[in-house]
């Protein structure tokens, strides 16, 4: 099995100084990653494919037919210096996997596939799950060509330039209809697990929102403070209460990202925009926790002479897995425990049209999204035994 030595070579492609990693949509890390997956499927003898919106797929099709197909993957992407595990390690362990379902005499009675799904952290275009939402139809294809990153590129423009038509990205159901079931092996993301590996019972409803404070640009210096309109001031009282307000309805909410203009020392800022992340056990704690957030800014926003805007970029609702398929996995893993996550995935994306269910592999210390995410050898060696037992199971007669 090349679960180490896979692990091996993929780990120095996108790392950053600090020790996380920036590999993001359509750049050259990318790419490298993306070689680096057909190298392996090739190897393998997989059929490789990419569809219009990106997403890779290499296929261990023994008939050739390609209806009622098992498929497994995750993502090659990263968040800003984000950990090593986080998708990648879904991807190895599907293609390690596959090593050990033909060390074993394995012949499939259904198509197997691998997806690299693209932009599944939508750190470079706001949108996260962006590949899987296109293939789905979950995203407007005239909105996604038109999204931008930080520096103005828009998503059409990255994708013309790594050699793709994005004119021809959206919805694709005839791939969609081919898919039987969709596993998809991850890391978790906190500390709830306490065995090497564990089966997902559903995701938490989650979204992310931008707002934009306006204010008046002004000298630091001169401006007296009952003259001032300093958009800073509003988005540091809605930080705050993004934190009470997440309290009071039992979620999380994060404001991890803010953009500053002009972004002087010596200058009060024109403008902010921020992005909320909130999620909750139900979409009502969400939508509740979002309320309050946006009613707090708002009130902010007026006592310091500010303009503000509230903008919805992405929600996904509550996911309860695919009972049947989630109970087949714990069975054949001999009782493994089920539990939910808060973090979300592309198979919460897939699950609103195939059967679909996870994997979780131990996070011992539970970070996730920074450096010092960590699984160990074992459990991630655990982790490829679990799919190949999964996968054993669902692609025999």
């Amino acid at each position: 099995m090349g679960f180490e030595k896979m692990w091996r070579e993929l780990l120095p492609i996108g790392r950053a100084s600090g020790g996380g990693y920036r590999r993001f949509s359509w750049t050259s890390a990318d790419r490298e990653c993306r070689a680096w997956f057909a190298e392996e499927a090739d190897r393998r003898g997989l059929t490789l494919e990419e569809d219009r919106n990106g997403n890779l797929f290499a296929w261990w099709d023994v008939s050739g037919d390609r209806r009622d197909a098992v498929l497994t993957g995750s993502h090659l992407d990263s968040v800003p210096d984000g950990g090593a595990f986080d998708g990648p390690l879904g991807v190895v362990s599907a293609l390690a996997a596959v090593d050990l379902l033909r060390e074993r005499g394995v012949t499939p009675a259904r198509p197997l596939g691998i997806a690299v799904f693209a932009e599944e952290e939508g750190a470079r275009f706001g949108v996260a799950c962006l590949g899987s939402r296109l293939l789905t139809g979950a995203i407007d294809p005239v909105r996604a060509r038109a999204l931008r990153d930080g520096d103005g590129v828009t998503w059409a423009d990255a994708m013309s330039a790594a050699g793709n038509d994005p004119a021809a990205i959206g919805p694709d159901p005839d791939l969609l209809a081919g898919i039987g079931c969709f596993v998809e092996l991850h890391v978790e993301q906190g500390r709830a697990l306490e065995t090497p590996v564990g089966v997902a019972s559903a995701i938490w409803p989650h979204g992310r929102w931008r707002f934009d404070f306006t204010g008046q640009g002004n000298h630091a210096g001169t401006t007296l403070l009952r003259d001032r309109r300093d958009p800073m001031l509003p988005f540091a009282h809605t930080v705050l209460a993004a934190r009470d307000a997440a309290a009071r309805h039992e979620a999380v909410a994060t404001m991890g990202k803010v953009r500053v203009t002009p972004n002087g020392v010596n200058a009060i800022p024109s403008a902010v925009q921020a992005w909320l992340d909130t999620r909750a056990p139900d979409d009502a704690a969400v939508r509740a926790t979002v309320g309050d957030i946006r009613a707090a800014a708002e009130n902010a926003a007026r006592e310091h002479g500010v303009e503000v805007a509230l903008a919805e970029e992405s929600y996904t609702q509550v996911v309860d897995f695919h009972a049947e398929l989630r109970d087949r996995l714990a069975k054949a893993l001999g009782g493994a425990p089920v539990l939910p996550t808060g973090a979300g995935h592309d198979a919460g994306i897939l699950s609103a049209h195939v059967p679909t269910a996870m994997l979780f592999v131990r996070n011992p210390t539970g970070v996730s999204h920074a450096p010092e995410e960590h699984a160990e050898t074992a459990d991630c060696l655990a982790g490829v035994e679990a799919l190949a037992a999964v996968l054993e199971d669902l692609v025999s007669p």
